[in-house]
């Protein structure tokens, strides 16, 4: 009986140890799944911040290229300004050049015309001067041309309204026969070297008559 027992027992025990080493086989696959899972979450966080990485890297390359673009254009900008400036230069260099010489020119120009308008009117429809006034008017005509040629224009300034940039006023000369602030007389002829004032007109401009005061005639 006790024999009996005693196997009872042993396989009692057995089986209690083949059912904890079932379960403990049982409990097994889920660490594993468990551990699988936190892996893949490790991987994917992993994954996530390269990605993120990757799109910081993007756009900090982004914004570089665009700085170098606009950087690129800023001197491309530049080089073009310097150029037209080089070229106006050079243009002006050429145009205005001689500017000084032109200035000093014009005094000869103003001689001759001088000479002509001293010659008395009586003596001007002489035969004795009739050849010396046309020599000179030639002489006038063709310096008046060669200035011309280099840009250098006489500037039109009777019967045309004041413009202090091209006109200097040496009197003011009453007359109610044209509109106040006209140019009523020229005393030396204007120039312009292109688009460049050489010498202003010095003019008369006119102005209003002054009103007369008739109470004292009626006194």
């Amino acid at each position: 009986m006790q024999d009996k027992k005693e196997n009872k027992n042993s396989t009692l025990e057995n089986t209690t140890d083949f059912s904890d080493s079932k379960k403990d086989n049982q409990e097994e696959p889920k660490n594993n799944k468990s551990d699988e899972k936190e892996t893949y979450s490790e991987n994917q966080s992993l994954d996530n911040e390269d990605n993120e990485n990757n799109i910081d890297e993007t756009e900090k390359l982004i914004e570089e290229i665009e700085k170098l673009k606009e950087e690129k254009l800023r001197i491309l900008a530049e080089m073009e300004n310097l150029r037209k400036r080089s070229e106006k230069e050079k243009l002006d260099s050429i145009r205005y050049g001689s500017i000084n010489l032109a200035r000093d020119i014009l005094s000869p120009g103003d001689n001759l015309v001088r000479a002509l308008e001293a010659i008395p009117k009586d003596e001007k429809d002489s035969e004795k001067f009739k050849n010396l006034i046309d020599g000179l008017n030639m002489v006038q005509k063709e310096f008046s041309t060669i200035l011309g040629k280099h840009g250098v224009n006489k500037i039109e300034a009777i019967n045309t309204k004041f413009d202090h940039n091209l006109h200097q006023a040496m009197v003011e000369l009453e007359d109610d026969k044209v509109d106040e602030g006209t140019v009523v007389q020229e005393m030396q002829s204007g120039y312009t070297m292109y688009d460049r004032l050489l010498r202003p007109s010095m003019v008369a401009v006119s102005k209003k008559p002054a009103k007369k005061d008739n109470s004292k005639k009626n006194d």
